[in-house]
């Protein structure tokens, strides 16, 4: 039997980073993974190749220069799905090759294959070569999740997907049915209609989105449309079936959508159901998601879960740092925990990004706040990159003049969200903004601009 300080279980972005902390602490390390690879869902199905996959599009349809070229600008016009995968299956390989050296170096152990409690100390492995017994003083679970499924929309990896088939197709869809509208089916569905495709976003919901700006989200809604992008919000799918090659959505309402594939987006599960928790003494919720303290322990101590099989808020970078934490904890090294300043990124197009407050929360919490705009179209680096669609907005305290929340929308939002998140963390105020200088011309300089928008709103300038 092997003998480890530390057992993760999965090789995500939550289980990649409890490991290598574990490393560097001089911990003897194993991590399984059931995949005969490393990088999880994020790497296979999920963050890595979805955004790459939008930036594919992006490039060869030519999205980014058509402010400029104008709307029938397209640098290929006859993109097939092999020139998208491409990228994709480059971009991954690279970084299976990055996580696999970093594991190597730090001295962790890697093993393939679905794992299971035997009871709280031991985790069996059924290797290819033959079952494993994993004895552990610590383990984390970092299993990560798996698309949602329902009865009444029978997925056959075909026609009717889940976000993990999409890498699979074989064509690029003239038409395409996105039920679910949270943050991975609104991607989906503007990466599609970029790329030509017909499609109607479906969702139960008659407002989507709801933790985005109020603003943000009418901007974001009106691009979509402007794009060909049809809503059916306050719509449930009851029943979904193929004629004649063709994939039929019967609604609540009786409406019919047709369209060449439809893509099932409706949450996701975590991936526990193999793993015997109750074999250790841990349950999962209805969803497969294990609870957690704020230190990211189970209900057995020794046992931590990390990453999205814990739920909200299910990021990448958010699972990267629970794993570190748990890790962390483990092995008695003082952390801080995680920054309540948590930057959200949604890689729509225009792309999004937010952290803090909203006006919405503000006004509830009866806070005193005031706002400033800056428009790419009023900013020299937007004109350049022929974005005159993009925003940026703060929101401060009308008192103190406390930076308490920033909304982006436009190119290059999730990069330009960490001036303002390094700044709201610090407890930094307006002042900051406006007295300071950024180079120009970039897309940075919104910060200034809509600093001193704001300064004028309150009179303090």
């Amino acid at each position: 039997m092997d003998k480890y300080d530390l057992v993760v279980i999965g090789s995500g972005p939550a289980g990649q980073r409890a490991a290598i902390q574990a490393a560097k602490l001089k911990k003897k390390v194993a991590v399984i993974d059931k995949r005969m690879t490393v990088g999880g869902a994020c790497l296979h199905e999920g963050t890595i190749p979805s955004k790459t996959l939008r930036e594919a599009v992006l490039y060869l349809t030519g999205f980014r220069q058509r402010g400029i070229y104008g709307l029938s600008y397209t640098l290929k016009p006859d993109i097939s799905i092999q020139d998208l995968m491409f990228r994709c299956d480059q971009c991954v390989k690279s970084e299976v090759d990055v996580l696999v050296s970093q594991f190597a170096r730090n001295g962790v152990d890697l093993f393939h294959g679905p794992a299971s409690f035997e009871d709280g100390h031991h985790v069996n492995v059924a290797a290819v070569g033959g079952d494993r017994s994993l004895e552990a003083d610590f383990v984390v679970v970092a299993c990560g999740t798996s698309p949602a499924h329902s009865p009444r929309v029978a997925v056959n990896g075909r026609t009717i997907i889940d976000s993990d088939g999409l890498y699979d197709l074989t064509a690029i869809p003239r038409s395409m049915i996105v039920v679910g509208a949270g943050i991975i089916g609104v991607e989906y569905a503007c990466i599609f209609a970029a790329l030509g495709a017909e499609v109607t976003l479906v969702d139960k919901r008659r407002k989507v989105l709801e933790f985005l700006d109020e603003e943000i989200l009418e901007a974001l809604l009106f691009h979509m449309r402007e794009e060909g992008i049809i809503f059916r919000f306050g719509e449930e799918v009851t029943d979904v079936g193929e004629v004649n090659g063709q994939v039929v959505a019967h609604t609540k309402s009786n409406k019919t959508i047709h369209g060449d594939c439809l893509l099932y987006t409706v949450g996701r599960e975590g991936s526990t159901r193999e793993l015997n928790l109750a074999n250790a003494g841990i349950e999962a919720d209805e969803r497969g998601r294990i609870p957690v303290n704020t230190h990211f322990q189970t209900a057995q101590p020794h046992i931590y879960a990390a990453g999205d099989v814990i739920g909200f808020p299910a990021l990448a970078s958010s699972s990267m740092e629970q794993g570190r934490l748990a890790s962390a904890h483990a092995f008695g090294l003082h952390t801080n925990g995680i920054s309540p300043h948590l930057p959200y990124g949604l890689f729509t197009i225009p792309e999004i990004s937010m952290v803090g407050r909203n006006e919405e929360d503000l006004t509830n919490d009866a806070i005193p706040y005031e706002f400033g705009m800056a428009r790419y179209r009023e900013i020299a680096r937007g004109q350049i990159i022929g974005d005159r669609n993009g925003m940026l907005k703060l929101l401060v305290h009308s008192e103190t003049r406390k930076l308490l929340g920033i909304h982006i929308l436009g190119e290059g939002a999730t990069e330009l969200i960490h001036i303002g998140q390094a700044v709201l963390a610090l407890g930094g105020t307006l002042d900051y903004l406006v007295e300071n200088v950024f180079n120009y011309p970039t897309l940075a300089e919104c910060y200034k601009v809509a600093a001193l928008d704001a300064y004028n709103k309150l009179g303090a300038v």
